[in-house]
């Protein structure tokens, strides 16, 4: 029986794989979000998740699997000091993905995976814009 096995193929060797994995976990790093297939995003949502909850313990250890898995110290640093901070309260669920619909040449699912936290604080500033805004608007008449 082949319970609770999961297995993302997608007709690469497994080299091929762990390397793409890698180096989408590392773009999501440093671009904030990335642009791909919806297959390649939700295994690669699970790398990035698991990647954060590494860098959110923050030990040496923690650190070294991480640049085991990664294969990128840069991105590891901008990972354990930039974005593992940012999600200390939160439990998980660190990454969204948004469906743009089919792409043209070969119909593929395409979507958006970006962390969380991004665009909630651009939300979050727009929102206590307004509301001063509206603040000032009520004191003037």
């Amino acid at each position: 029986m082949r319970h609770k096995k999961h297995t993302f193929k997608i007709g690469r060797t497994g080299a091929h794989r762990t390397a793409l994995l890698a180096n989408q976990v590392c773009s999501l790093v440093f671009s904030k979000e990335i642009k791909t297939t919806l297959v390649k995003a939700k295994e690669t949502k699970r790398l990035a998740e698991k990647m954060v909850t590494l860098a959110k313990k923050g030990t040496l250890h923690a650190r070294r699997l991480a640049i085991s898995k990664l294969r990128n110290k840069d991105a590891v640093k901008v990972l354990f000091d930039e974005l593992a901070p940012q999600y200390t309260e939160r439990k998980g669920g660190y990454t969204r993905i948004i469906q743009l619909g089919q792409r043209i040449g070969d119909a593929a699912e395409i979507c958006i995976l970006q962390w969380v936290g991004e665009i909630g604080k651009v939300e979050k500033k727009a929102t206590s814009a307004k509301k001063v805004a509206e603040k000032v608007e009520e004191k003037k008449a």
